[in-house]
């Protein structure tokens, strides 16, 4: 089973816009890393779910999109400061592959438990707009790649 965890795409500033959607830098990045994924990753998710905010709900529509209609579904337990143990409870369980499109510091936190066992060690870097992918084993998680939006254009974005 493999666990897709995105940071959603960068946001505009809360000064800007209150409900925070996705900028234009931010749906640039994700329609090129969920365009990269489409062409290369199968088998793809059975479904993609997202904290509800819009930043994240955009993000989801627009991988889902990108990989010909995969369902999208708000969740609970995926707000940025929501306990990481819920989501690694139902991934434990689940036997199919899902993406979990949220937030930092949650995305992390869920990462660290994971991978380490631990929610406080930063077991991967995020980046607004990328993926980790991750993979369940016997012997528990581990992660099989990461792409983010710097790898089409650097870092200075």
């Amino acid at each position: 089973m493999r666990v897709y965890l995105v940071q959603h795409g960068l946001a505009k500033d809360k000064s800007e816009d209150s409900a925070r959607p996705l900028s234009d830098q931010g749906r640039e990045d994700v329609t090129r890393c969920a365009g990269f994924l489409s062409l290369f990753e199968k088998p793809k998710p059975v479904k993609i779910v997202h904290s509800g905010k819009l930043r994240a709900a955009q993000t989801a529509e627009m991988f889902a999109e990108a990989w010909g209609g995969i369902p999208v579904e708000q969740t609970l337990d995926l707000a940025p400061n929501d306990d990481p143990s819920v989501w690694s409870a139902h991934l434990a369980s689940m036997n199919e592959d899902v993406m979990l499109v949220g937030h930092l510091p949650y995305m992390q936190r869920l990462a660290g438990l994971l991978i380490c066992g631990d929610p406080q060690r930063e077991a991967v870097r995020f980046r607004n707009g990328g993926v980790v992918c991750m993979e369940k084993g016997e012997s528990g998680w581990s992660i099989l790649w990461q792409i983010n939006p710097t790898l089409f254009y650097g870092e200075s974005v």
